[in-house]
């Protein structure tokens, strides 16, 4: 029998759980089935984990000085560019948004009083497009605009009909039927057909237009129908891009029939204002916004207000798209999936919401619907007007290098947080899908997948701590497969940056007294989370050194432990880490060879951050050795003579001092730290013979004798013998 398709499997699973009764046994037959075998289930090294969580974490959560990121090469990095983000959306007061001034109910039929349409387009701001369009419909008589949902396109339409004179404007209904238009048009000198509902067996055609067209020229009238991305045309029909004008036009204009000239400056020059326009805000979004302004003018909102008003937009936009039963349970599962996915590649945010899509329809059909997911059909334009988002070019790291790849992002980077938010504590019917979701992208092979399942598992925390530990994390943290379990402690990473409260003390219990597949969990946690508490760190990982010596613990724990402690030497908190562990050198044998084990691993790490090949510890002792007495460089010295001291570790100490003249013989500056040290360490009788031994032993290029390096260093810490005179 072959192998099944990892793509047939997938899919596999996900028609037959989706044609099961939702009960708890169908569930986990379901996922049982697509487990890995026992024999790949290997954990991920802890040092390209780090790096995958550094390169694929979204860059709101992380910002250029997340801790994870740090090294020993970068320095110390500490603190979190998005925390505060998802502090505003979890915590920040709401504030109220009312979208006012934009001509009243969308879908109004009859006809639009004089006084009503020049009270709705004074403040009208003009841009080249309206002045192409206004050309247009004077001459052609009917002009379809498209455009994206809340652009001012229903305003241009009527500031179109009322500059070409077309009056009183008639509003026609937007179910009228394209066949139907003529039927319609009466008297009235204008109307205007707003958004314009079709289908693909209802299209508007060419010859709907033109029968319009000639029927208007009759009567001396005008018709403008605005579109939106929902509406299907005929390929011959003649469209009219909208494109609106600057937010800070709009603004000034609507402000000033609000207040002032002189009250208008200092409004637009606060912070607020200027945070606000600095957005990709949505024209009605800007005429609320010139109200807010007015209203603080009036000493009616505060300061406060304004400073929460583009925020509180935000959420007012992620609250319609869930409401709204327009909006399809596809497109919901895609804005989901893009906001788990945000600044990825677009054709795996579509791939994988078309996943979440089968399993809330899975929902929807109360456990017995086969998943229907549309193949073809699906506009990536249509899709991204609706989410507000756009498509760029970018590099996607991945284990080959680099790969450039179309990426997709919300135009807010607010958005992603916000929109997670509202679908787990807003929208808990949703939870079982999202859950299902999760554990099989955390399951992905593909590194990108796998952290942004860990990610989104993070913002579902920092939102809703109980019930993220309970449904999702605690179940990734115990399980038996080691991806799940990395997806746990990536997530218990991020949540902790994202200023989740108990992260460190989750953490603790953990590692203290769990064990098995928990404590391995939060020992791999505390190598990314470490640097940002790294004596907590410490302490709990030397408890867990002297349980595991008594107790015979788990071989993957006891490694995984120090993995993880090698990982914290050589990151930001290096000098901390450093001396913690010169002081577990007088401590229980335990914890003494957890020190030795940690900081011998160290050494074979390089400065990959740059590109290079120089071991980073090795880095770090020329520099400590550069400052005279330093604190770093005793402890630096103190480990490795007690690492050359100790029968158990003495061999793996001078393999690594073998790698590191190897090293040098290419590499000045390893040569002269690599001299420094010898130096150093070759104080006591046993430790020059060693040292000595070591270059005159060691071994060049393929096996051939000791490289030129090897006895420029033997001279360096070795007195010249004493010439005496006859």
């Amino acid at each position: 029998m072959s192998a099944a398709d990892p793509a047939e499997e997938q899919q596999s699973g996900l028609d037959q759980s989706a044609g099961q009764p939702d009960s708890e046994g169908a569930e986990a037959a379901a996922e049982e089935a697509t487990e890995p075998a026992e024999e790949t289930n290997e954990p991920q090294d802890v040092w390209s984990a780090r790096r995958d969580l550094w390169h694929h974490s979204p860059g709101i959560m992380l910002g250029s000085s997340a801790a994870i990121g740090g090294s020993l090469v970068a320095g110390d990095q500490h603190g979190v560019s998005g925390g505060q983000v998802v502090g505003d959306v979890i915590m920040g007061s709401k504030t109220e948004i009312h979208y006012v001034g934009t001509g009243g109910p969308a879908y109004a039929s009859g006809d639009l009083p004089q006084d009503v349409l020049e009270r709705l387009t004074s403040p009208f701001a003009g841009c080249e497009s309206f002045d192409d369009t206004l050309e247009l419909l004077r001459n052609e008589r009917v002009v379809v605009l498209t455009g994206a949902p809340f652009t001012g396109r229903r305003t241009a339409a009527l500031n179109l009909l009322r500059q070409v004179g077309a009056s009183p404007v008639r509003i026609l209904d937007p179910d009228t039927s394209p066949a139907a238009l003529t039927l319609e048009l009466g008297n009235s000198q204008g109307y205007l057909l707003g958004d314009l509902i079709t289908d693909l067996h209802q299209p508007l055609r060419e010859s709907h237009l033109r029968a319009v067209q000639a029927k208007l020229a009759e009567r001396g009238g005008y018709l403008v129908i605005t579109a939106g991305p929902h509406t299907v045309f005929e390929d011959t029909v003649r469209t009219t891009a909208w494109e609106p004008p600057a937010p800070d036009t709009v603004l000034r204009a609507h402000l000033g029939t609000m207040v002032t000239e002189t009250e208008s400056a200092p409004l637009l020059g606060l912070a607020a204002t200027r945070d606000f326009l600095a957005r990709e805000h949505q024209l009605r979004e800007v005429v609320s916004f010139a109200w807010a302004l007015a209203a603080h003018a009036r000493g009616e909102k505060s300061a406060e207000d304004l400073e929460r008003f583009s925020l509180a937009t935000v959420e007012r936009q992620v609250q319609e798209w869930f409401d709204d039963g327009t909006v399809s349970l596809h497109d919901k599962a895609f804005l989901i999936a893009l906001a788990a996915f945000d600044e990825g590649p677009y054709a795996l945010t579509a791939e994988l919401s078309d996943l979440l899509y089968g399993f809330l329809q899975h929902i929807e059909a109360g456990g017995g619907l086969r998943a229907k997911i549309p193949v073809f059909g699906t506009s990536i334009a249509k899709r991204l007007q609706l989410a507000r988002a756009r498509l760029y070019p970018e590099n996607e790291h991945t284990e080959w290098g680099p790969v450039r790849q179309t990426k997709s992002a919300f135009l807010d980077n607010r958005t992603p947080m916000s929109l997670l938010i509202e679908v787990w504590t807003g929208h808990p019917s949703s939870r079982p899908a999202l859950i299902r979701w999760l554990k099989r992208l955390a399951e992905d092979g593909r590194p990108l997948v796998r952290n942004r399942a860990a990610a989104t598992a993070a913002v579902l925390a920092a939102a809703d701590l109980p019930s993220a530990m309970a449904l999702l994390i605690e179940p990734w943290a115990a399980a038996r497969r080691y991806r799940l379990c990395l997806a746990a402690a990536n997530a218990l990473t991020l949540g902790h940056l994202l200023d989740t409260p108990n992260i460190p003390r989750i953490l603790h219990n953990w590692c203290t007294k769990e064990n098995g597949r928990i404590r391995w969990t939060a020992i791999r946690a505390y190598a990314l989370l470490g640097p940002e508490i790294p004596e907590e760190a410490l302490t709990a990982l030397s408890v867990a050194a002297r349980d595991m010596a008594r107790d015979e613990a788990d071989e993957e724990a006891a490694k995984e432990l120090v993995a993880s402690t090698a990982v914290l030497l050589l990151s930001g908190a290096g000098s901390v880490v450093l001396r913690q562990l010169a002081g577990f050198l007088r401590d229980e044998q335990a914890v003494r060879d957890l020190a030795v084990r940690a900081f011998l691993a160290a050494c074979e790490q390089t400065e990959d951050d740059l590109q290079g090949t120089r071991p980073g510890l090795l880095t770090w002792q020329a520099r400590a050795a550069a400052t005279s007495g330093s604190e770093d460089d005793r402890h630096l010295i103190t480990l490795w003579r007690a690492a050359l001291g100790d029968r158990t570790h003495t061999a793996t100490a001078l393999e690594r001092l073998r790698d590191w003249v190897h090293q040098a013989d290419t590499d000045p500056e390893s040569e002269a730290a690599l001299a420094g040290l010898f130096s150093s360490l070759a104080v006591t009788g046993p430790d020059h013979q060693r040292l000595s031994h070591l270059l005159r032993t060691v071994s060049g290029e393929h096996g051939g004798p000791p490289p030129p390096v090897a006895a420029r260093l033997l001279a360096a810490f070795t007195p010249s013998p004493v010439t005496t005179r006859s």
